[in-house]
């Protein structure tokens, strides 16, 4: 995928120039082909321009920073899956009291290291490596 800060830049140049956002969206589009920012994210830009906000960075995010991968998470993750290999990831958040989206994203990440992988519903595991 193109560079997104890359992007970013081509957009404040059009911008500098006088370029309007729908010119803009052509112009990426013909450079970046299927890999161009959408007409939304361009139209953002231009707006954050026009508002004097001249910074490629993005802006900080409200809410918590993600702390569901720690050492411990992922030890309390894999010490469930291994108790009960069929396991609802509903009943994962509740045993290792982890959100239910970081238990996904944690099982999918370890998967090698329990045995199996993640259904949509029930995990289902093949027996561990050491069972092999």
């Amino acid at each position: 995928m193109a560079d997104l800060k890359e992007q970013r830049v081509c957009i404040e140049f059009c911008f500098l120039l006088g370029k309007t956002a729908v010119e803009t969206v052509t112009m990426l589009r013909e450079a970046f082909k299927e890999e161009a920012l959408s007409q939304a994210r361009v139209y953002e830009w231009f707006s954050r321009f026009k508002c004097g906000d001249m910074s490629l960075e993005d802006r900080p995010r409200s809410g918590c920073p993600s702390t569901c991968r720690t050492d411990e998470n992922i030890q309390k993750i894999h010490d469930v899956i291994m108790f009960d290999h069929c396991r609802t990831i509903d009943k994962l958040e509740a045993l290792a009291g982890v959100l239910w989206s970081d238990c996904v994203m944690l099982r999918e990440e370890n998967a090698p290291n329990c045995g199996g992988q993640v259904s949509g519903f029930c995990i289902v595991t093949v027996l561990p490596p050491t069972q092999h």
